[in-house]
């Protein structure tokens, strides 16, 4: 075993690898403010992100490999903290000056969840300490300030919006400014402007991840979003069976024609678990979110089943992460989004990655 001195602390903690970015917690920088009193060990260790989906088993690693390499150790104090890397851009920081990432949750049809999946993202990223924001980018069918349960306007600070905030959430949506009972029938050209209006012209102050929910499908509100600003990444929602796989596919080829790395698949309403015996049912077919994750070369960042809370928490206006959040829907969702954050820090250490997805789908025009 090795005496105990700062030089051999060091040594001993280089043992403990980060499993995603496959170096060591020295050399990543994570290790800080190293204080050595008589036989007592205590130091820092900040991460890359409040949601670092392994969080405790660094702070456990690194206690063990110290007890078993460093001879005579007392105490180890470890204190947990983090800072989130940004995705590091001119043109973003020109535009959203405080945020650190953006990321859109698209999906390639209506109807698999795609806001109840942003809204619990969004909100499991600020239970677990970050900052986030959330815009509510469907103009013509917002459905977030439902999820939330707002029905207050924004208001108006020095000529720029003060988005509204619920359960640590920054949140924007033109919900928030036209009549619920009213249709928006506006032509492209509008709803982009408006998309543009919620980026520039609104106060987001200081953000670790701004989360854009797109609209379905490919069209005008998508290709605004991903040319005003450089996005740090998008993921993908979809649905078990072929006919949202097919189009989720789709989405992942826009992404990819314009430079967007695609950070993950999350596959909704994956199966049920029935209340009474506890068997599951795959309604819609099972396991496809994950095939065409690995078919594609992108990440699977989980499934999240069909559950009855979680469509009466987006009813009222409860997060299901809120209204059920020591349940093992709201663990599922949580877990989705630390696989989020940690994809997020992935991409700003290494750069993008972004599959050459036209081989496998053939020549998408």
């Amino acid at each position: 075993m090795l005496p105990l001195t700062e030089e051999n602390v060091l040594k001993t903690l280089r043992l403990v690898k980060d499993p995603d970015l496959h170096r060591d917690i020295v050399s990543l920088n994570f290790v800080k403010n190293l204080c050595l009193d008589r036989n007592d060990v205590s130091f820092t260790l900040e991460l890359t992100t409040p949601a670092c989906p392994v969080r405790d088993q660094f702070k456990a690693e690194c206690e063990r490999v110290l007890r078993q390499n460093i001879q005579g150790i007392g105490a180890v104090d470890i204190i947990m903290t983090a800072n989130v890397a940004p995705h590091a851009n001119q043109q973003k920081d020109v535009i959203l000056p405080g945020v650190k990432n953006t990321i859109a949750v698209a999906s390639g049809k209506g109807g698999v969840g795609k806001s109840t999946v942003a809204v619990n993202l969004a909100v499991a990223l600020a239970q677990d300490g970050a900052k986030v924001g959330l815009v509510d980018a469907d103009v013509y069918g917002p459905s977030i300030p439902l999820m939330f349960g707002i029905n207050e306007r924004p208001r108006v600070s020095q000529n720029r919006l003060v988005p509204l905030e619920k359960y640590g959430v920054k949140i924007m949506s033109i919900g928030f400014l036209v009549d619920p009972m009213q249709a928006v029938i506006w032509r492209g050209p509008m709803a982009s402007g408006a998309l543009k209006q919620f980026m520039g012209d609104v106060h987001w102050g200081d953000l670790d991840y701004l989360i854009f929910d797109l609209p379905p499908g490919t069209g005008d509100v998508q290709l605004t979003l991903v040319q005003t600003i450089p996005l740090t990444g998008a993921v993908i929602v979809t649905t078990p069976q072929d006919v949202a796989l097919a189009d989720a596919r789709k989405g992942l080829v826009m992404f990819n024609k314009v430079n967007v790395p695609v950070l993950g698949i999350v596959e909704n309403m994956s199966y049920y678990i029935c209340n009474h015996c506890g068997h599951r049912e795959d309604i819609f077919d099972s396991g496809g979110g994950n095939r065409t994750a690995k078919e594609l070369g992108v990440p699977f960042l989980g499934e999240i089943p069909i559950d009855t809370n979680i469509r009466v928490g987006g009813d009222r206006g409860e997060p299901i992460v809120v209204r059920e959040e020591g349940s093992q829907q709201a663990h599922v969702i949580s877990q989705i989004a630390r696989n989020l954050a940690a994809q997020v820090s992935i991409r700003n250490a290494t750069g993008p990655s972004i599959p050459k997805v036209e081989i496998l789908l053939g020549n998408q025009k």
